[in-house]
């Protein structure tokens, strides 16, 4: 029998000190893990991580997750290294590959992401085991680096990598190379079937099996004594990143002609308020909404659309999300 394995994402929906208070109770409660959120730009996933770990003690603390672009390779490592020795053992990086065109938007071409992401989980993995590293790639230029420990640890961190996948090609290679594979949210369970299978046969090709992989799955959780409200709280999310993010849109199933006249809607605006979700949120189909998260009354929702999305996938481990005693939900890659 699969242990039950349930874990806290986050992401700017809460003042920070809230969110303290939720890791806190969450790992009161039994739960694996916080994720912190890194994608739009609102939040970085380092500080709130640093503050999670500072304050529980069993919790693993994860990235969920930053881009492998905007920080230098040798920043990367140090600062793995400086949460593991803030919470040793208990720090996971969770890693990507970004999105357009937000990262194009500050300047950042994301030229061949498969290979990027191969560097950079190379190069990482080598200073986190306390090598010294020359590397000489398309991405990753370093010549006799390493972390440079003269007061403290010196022995190899264990620090594991979870890429967030969400295309096939970057699946695959997960199944390849990673330690885990963070499954994104908004999507529907017939997009996590096609993923497992490509993340076994990613792994096949490094003499693994699926489960080798640890697959945290990410899921949008609405819960509200009225399920109108649920609906509506978990369609206003969706609506966002339906909007902003094209690798979600094209990972939920939904059509390209209401994606657009959604996208038509929110980036006709400055800033994707909740003011300018809330019009477009009427054009998201909410048999859609319904598939791609998880809604559904207080009392019944545990036993109904969990349930169903846990025996869709049933050698998925989950990692839920939820806001305690509110109707929106937040989170993203």
């Amino acid at each position: 029998m699969i242990k039950d394995r349930v874990a806290l994402y986050l992401q700017d929906a809460h003042p920070l000190q809230d969110g303290i208070k939720y890791a806190q109770y969450a790992e009161s409660k039994g739960f694996e893990a916080v994720w912190q959120a890194e994608s739009r730009l609102v939040r970085d996933a380092i500080v709130p991580m640093a503050a999670f770990a500072a304050t529980t003690a069993r919790l693993k603390v994860g990235s969920g997750v930053i881009n492998n672009w905007t920080r230098n390779i040798g920043l990367l490592a140090m600062t793995f290294l400086t949460l593991d020795d803030l919470a040793p053992n208990r720090i996971i990086c969770g890693i990507g590959a970004w999105w357009d065109p937000l990262a194009r938007n500050v300047g950042i071409e994301r030229r061949k992401p498969l290979l990027a992401m191969r560097e950079t989980i190379e190069v990482m993995r080598r200073l986190l085991r306390m090598e010294n590293v020359t590397f000489n790639g398309e991405f990753h230029h370093v010549n006799g680096i390493e972390l440079d420990v003269v007061h403290g640890r010196r022995e190899p961190r264990n620090v594991p990598i979870y890429i967030g996948a969400t295309g096939d090609a970057m699946l695959e290679m997960t199944g390849e190379i990673g330690d885990g594979c963070v499954l994104n949210y908004c999507v529907p369970p017939e997009y996590n079937d096609k993923a497992l299978e490509l993340l076994e046969k990613g792994a096949k090709k490094a003499g693994r099996k699926l489960d080798d992989i640890d697959r945290p799955q990410l899921m949008v959780c609405s819960v509200h004594h009225d399920r109108r409200t649920a609906i509506d709280g978990a369609k206003e999310l969706l609506t966002q990143y339906l909007a902003q993010q094209p690798h979600i849109a094209k990972a939920s199933g939904v059509g390209e002609a209401v994606v657009k006249q959604i996208q038509s809607i929110v980036i006709a605006s400055s800033s994707p308020t909740r003011e300018c979700v809330s019009p477009a949120a009427s054009k998201t189909p909410p048999a859609c909404t319904c598939t791609s998260t998880t809604t559904g009354l207080t009392k019944s929702l545990p036993i109904s659309r969990l349930g169903r999305i846990i025996r869709a996938i049933p050698a998925l481990p989950t990692a839920a999300w939820s806001q305690p005693f509110s109707t929106k939900s937040a989170g993203g890659r």
